[in-house]
């Protein structure tokens, strides 16, 4: 939790922003995992999160009344039955004093307060759901079928949200600094832990163990993988084998909710092979190329076009793409090897503020490509400071792909089929850093030279933990 200033000023610049109205906010329920009482890691709504921190009380909901400049907490105070299970927490009220909200109500209260604002015709604001119990809850509130619901999202909040928690501030970019760190550390003990004939889970075990014992948690479920050809792996029953290779996207959250998000790409052994190697360096530099063009002003789309383009030339090097590569990138033809986007922003939410739409978080209304590969891109608008974001190209060789391509002579004037036979089993590669955009550039988050990149220093590093 910050200072009670910063969950104000928040708020007033909420205000500001919508104009008139009233705003609900619907914290998160806990959620049942397969019976009731079995239940799932609670997580609080970021959006929540933001606005009124209660990171630790499930069922909360708030309102703004921005024309009456009143502002209420709706939640239940624990009975003796709820704390004879979990320990006495902070109240409702006191929680809600330390963020500046001096008035709180039972969550019954919350129908009556909305639908006498309906009564008197005013705007109710809310924000598109992402959970059932959201759904239904505004049904109840406002009267609104799950159908309804989906035009009646208040754009004017959306906007005014994404306008405020796109930019980061210092004590924001604190934490996320903080949870890069353990991200970062969390690769290093999976490159340091990991040995032939082991199973992807021990390593996976070591890694969520690091997030754990810094005082965090995940901030997505773990990728720890052997076939990094498959880009969201969740499944870790693989064996590390000789002349293999390990593939690991995992990032820490705090307890404050803001989160890291790193891959690595390294060595089952002390060194890649030369196959190994050739596509890693392409990856690599098709990394620093993109980071070389972070600064205010710059499109997104323009620097995720760089990456895609330098991963096209290498694979052009390597016998697997022939033409004109700026025209290859264009039709989507690099998408064989490149199928996904190079980035995107972060914050309390790994993939920030996705639940509001990434037609206005990454593209701010721009429409977005239909195709293969470009569509994936999550961010494409112009860089500002204060923005937080991921850099995360990669090569992945997926057979499924590759023969339906090949069957359907898909970009033959841009890509050997012949060649890329060869590479088919070649597997998944993918290095990750986050980046903040500054007012004259960008730096890296986490702490400077904790993790290696290069081929050279993770080869180093692999050979000095298997000596």
């Amino acid at each position: 939790m910050f200072a009670k200033e910063i969950y104000v000023s928040r708020r007033n610049a909420l205000k500001k922003a919508v104009g008139s109205g009233v705003l609900l906010f619907l914290g998160n329920d806990e959620a049942a995992m397969n019976y009731a009482d079995n239940q799932y890691r609670f997580r609080q709504d970021s959006t929540f999160l933001y606005f009124f921190d209660f990171h630790v009380n499930a069922g909360v909901a708030a309102v703004i009344d921005i024309d009456n400049d009143r502002e209420t907490v709706f939640g239940d105070e624990a009975t003796i039955d709820d704390i004879v299970w979990s320990g006495k927490l902070q109240s409702i009220h006191d929680t809600a004093a330390e963020v500046g909200v001096e008035e709180t109500l039972p969550c019954p209260k919350l129908r009556e307060v909305l639908r006498e604002a309906l009564a008197k015709g005013r705007k109710i604001h809310f924000l598109p759901t992402y959970r059932s119990e959201q759904v239904l809850k505004i049904q109840d509130l406002l009267g609104l079928s799950p159908a309804e619901q989906v035009n009646a999202k208040s754009l004017e909040f959306v906007k005014a949200v994404i306008g405020l928690r796109l930019h980061k501030q210092p004590e924001e970019i604190a934490e996320i600094d903080a949870a890069t760190t353990i991200s970062m550390q969390m690769h290093l003990n999976a490159m340091r832990f990991a040995r032939e004939g082991m199973k992807e889970y021990e390593v996976m075990s070591e890694v969520h163990r690091t997030a754990l014992a810094a005082g965090g948690d995940l901030s997505f479920p773990i990728i720890c993988t052997t076939h990094g050809e498959t880009l969201h792996q969740h499944r870790f029953f693989g064996q590390l084998d000789k002349g293999g290779m390990v593939l690991v996207d995992a990032g820490a959250e705090l307890p404050s909710g803001y989160c890291g998000d790193i891959s690595s790409t390294f060595p089952i052994g002390s060194a890649f092979d030369s196959r190994q190697r050739a596509i890693y360096q392409v990856v690599h530099g098709a990394h620093f190329a993109a980071v070389d063009m972070l600064e205010p002003g710059v499109p997104f789309r323009d620097v995720h076009f760089k990456a895609c383009k330098t991963i096209a030339e290498g694979m052009k090097s390597l016998g697997m793409m022939k033409g004109d590569m700026d025209e290859a990138v264009r039709l989507g033809a690099h998408a064989l090897f490149f199928q996904c986007g190079l980035g995107h922003s972060m914050g309390l939410d790994v993939h920030d503020m996705e639940s509001l739409g990434e037609f206005w978080v990454g593209y701010d209304g721009v429409p977005k490509s239909t195709l293969f590969g470009w569509k994936s891109l999550r961010l494409a608008r112009p860089l500002e400071p204060g923005f937080v974001l991921t850099i995360e190209p990669g090569i992945y060789f997926i057979p499924s792909l590759i023969d339906l391509w090949k069957s359907e002579k898909r970009f033959a004037d841009f890509i050997d089929y012949d060649e890329v036979e060869k590479w088919r089993e070649a597997g998944g590669f993918r290095n990750e850093e986050d980046y903040l955009i500054t007012s004259d550039g960008h730096r890296r988050l986490g702490e400077p030279g904790m993790k290696p990149i290069d081929i050279d220093s993770v080869e180093a590093f692999r050979k000095a933990v298997l000596a």
